[in-house]
């Protein structure tokens, strides 16, 4: 089994380094593929000095992002990680083994926060685990991977602002059976401690209810922007849509 690690990043020089030790070395992973869209904050910078890393440039936008990854990966399976995030030691043979299985198109891994305080996380993240398993459903920061042939079978992310994960992982079901993996990928709580959790936490399901009920997903994200509090580095990098619209045309 040969695995491009692909990672879209903007601004991440302070996990990005975490991340990228513990994927080096792994015999399993062919190729790590980060593709960045326009960090300011150094990360850049430090990428073009890790020789064992692939760095490409693109416009911000983790669908966009991604698909520029997958369109030079050469491994046979496709897996799509944030920066955030860390694999769990026995990823390899657990991607290994679900692909296996008759009819598997690709698959998903449970989680867990980095974090322990508040408790209420491990609460979130049984939440999100029941609602994975049960559903066959995941999101961008549960590690998906997807065999490289279904991927250009299925067609590439939708150049969305939000839900083009949840809106790809539609699309491999289709092409055949959905993997969960039990075994937790662990993930950041930062968005989580910087809003409030529970905050956080009915932002999310209100996205969710919005884009259920047939809302645009640029809507959707217009309501995001208006409420979510930003970072003061977030404020300065973060391009408004005024611009953002001028840039693309």
């Amino acid at each position: 089994m040969r695995v491009s690690v692909i990672i879209p990043v903007l601004n991440e020089r302070d996990c990005l380094p975490t991340t990228l030790a513990k994927l080096n070395g792994l015999d399993w992973v062919c190729e790590v593929i980060v593709v960045d869209g326009g960090s300011t904050d150094g990360t850049r910078d430090w990428l073009a000095q890790q020789r064992y890393v692939r760095v490409l440039d693109t416009l911000r936008g983790k669908g966009s992002q991604l698909n520029v990854g997958a369109e030079v990966a050469t491994g046979d399976t496709l897996l799509f990680l944030h920066a955030d995030c860390s694999l769990p030691r026995d990823a390899g043979e657990q991607i290994e083994q679900a692909l296996t299985a008759e009819g598997v198109s690709g698959g998903c891994f449970c989680v867990r926060f980095a974090e322990e305080r508040p408790r209420s996380l491990r609460v979130v993240a049984a939440g999100i685990n029941f609602r994975t398993i049960a559903a066959r459903a995941a999101t961008g920061e549960q590690a998906i991977f997807v065999r490289h042939e279904v991927f250009k079978r299925i067609g590439e992310f939708a150049d969305w602002p939000l839900f083009e994960d949840v809106e790809f992982v539609k699309r491999i079901k289709r092409a055949g059976k959905f993997q969960v993996i039990r075994s937790p990928v662990t993930i950041s709580a930062r968005r989580h401690l910087r809003c409030g959790v529970l905050c956080t936490v009915s932002l999310v399901y209100a996205l969710r209810l919005g884009y259920w009920a047939g809302v645009s997903p640029f809507t959707l994200s217009r309501w995001f922007d208006g409420v979510r509090p930003q970072s003061s580095r977030e404020s300065e990098t973060r391009p408004s849509n005024r611009l953002r619209r001028a840039e693309e045309t």
